[in-house]
């Protein structure tokens, strides 16, 4: 597995691509579409803010907001109600257990999330949901993940607002400083789990997974630990036009990881588990069979990205391919659509 060590170049300012009509009919023929109690504009109208710190005292750079009190209590019933969506199909019985803890705001990045952390009220067990503007490029991300990915995405969106579950796991940058050097974990694990989650990015084309966008899910096993890694950043859903940005194993926040894929696998080992998991991802895909079709058309249609990035990368993927296939793609839908044709044909 290749690293240049020079690192990778993400556009500071993503554009924000709007939902439009058809792929709202997708939403809603799908159960992802529903009426929120609270949206995102609602949670905007916050008084002051207060800093979030770490356990170490460091600055998370999220803030906890703070409402009026006329405000508070309407936002707080809102939040529990969509939680109880979230998790029990909306049986208000659940909610009336629960608290919101906090409201917190995300002050970097390009899509500004609120962060709820509910507590319920019989342990103090806490949980977390997000609220963030709906984009287009993100939830066909989300739908990718949903489909292709081993995991399942709970989320849903009412026009302008999404709501997504906490995906649980270590950071990725928490996982490398503290986890990494840990003596019982079995390294060629984590390793292997590397490059099935790098090909799983670069098929279908989800960017900048950088260490702090990526969780590991750690599962104790009756011999091992077993390890995956989830993406939960999906902002970046085939927007860029450089080809490497879909690609895990040229970022160097994950440099630590890569040495771990040089140093223990070999070249037939890594080319063993990325058709193992270009074999999954075609039994996915046939699976989802109607949906997936759904999804990609309406991704073709729609407009997602640049038109000076879907020349980029189109013909980087030609190249890479030797597939001349890639340099007919109008939008970015397309060229997703003609990476995942080559699981089966190449």
């Amino acid at each position: 597995m290749e690293h240049d060590g020079s690192g990778q170049h993400i556009s500071k300012k993503k554009k924000h691509f709007p939902v439009n009509p058809l792929l709202r009919e997708y939403l809603v023929y799908y159960g992802r579409e529903i009426s929120l109690p609270v949206k995102y504009d609602d949670l905007l109208h916050f008084n002051a803010s207060v800093p979030v710190y770490d356990r170490n005292e460091k600055d998370t750079l999220w803030e906890t907001a703070l409402y009026s009190q006329s405000d508070v209590e309407m936002i707080h019933e809102g939040l529990k109600q969509i939680y109880s969506i979230l998790k029990t199909e909306g049986d208000s019985s659940v909610h009336r257990h629960l608290h919101v803890d906090r409201v917190d705001y995300c002050t970097f990045g390009n899509s500004h999330p609120f962060r709820i952390r509910i507590v319920n009220n019989f342990n103090d067990n806490y949980d977390y949901f997000y609220i963030k503007r709906a984009d287009a490029s993100r939830i066909y991300g989300l739908e990718l993940e949903h489909i292709l990915s081993p995991a399942r995405i709970n989320y849903f969106s009412d026009t302008t607002t999404l709501v997504e579950e906490h995906i649980a796991g270590i950071p990725g940058d928490q996982f490398i400083q503290t986890y990494l050097s840990n003596p019982e974990f079995n390294k060629v694990r984590i390793a292997k789990e590397l490059v099935k989650f790098n090909e799983r990015c670069f098929v279908r084309l989800l960017g900048d997974m950088r260490s702090y966008n990526y969780v590991f899910d750690i599962t104790p096993d009756f011999e091992e630990v077993q390890f995956r890694i989830r993406a939960i950043d999906f902002d970046q859903q085939s927007y860029e036009g450089r080809m490497n940005l879909y690609r895990p194993q040229f970022f160097k926040e994950n440099y630590p990881l890569i040495l771990l894929v040089q140093e223990l696998l070999s070249t037939d080992n890594i080319e063993q588990y990325r058709q193992e998991e270009r074999a999954l991802i075609v039994r996915r895909m046939r699976a989802a069979g109607k949906q997936l079709n759904a999804l990609l058309d309406n991704m073709t249609n729609d407009t997602i990205s640049l038109p000076e990035k879907v020349e980029q990368l189109k013909n980087e993927l030609a190249v890479f391919y030797n597939d001349e296939g890639f340099r007919a793609c109008g939008s970015m839908g397309e060229i997703v659509r003609r990476s995942l044709d080559n699981l089966s044909t190449g």
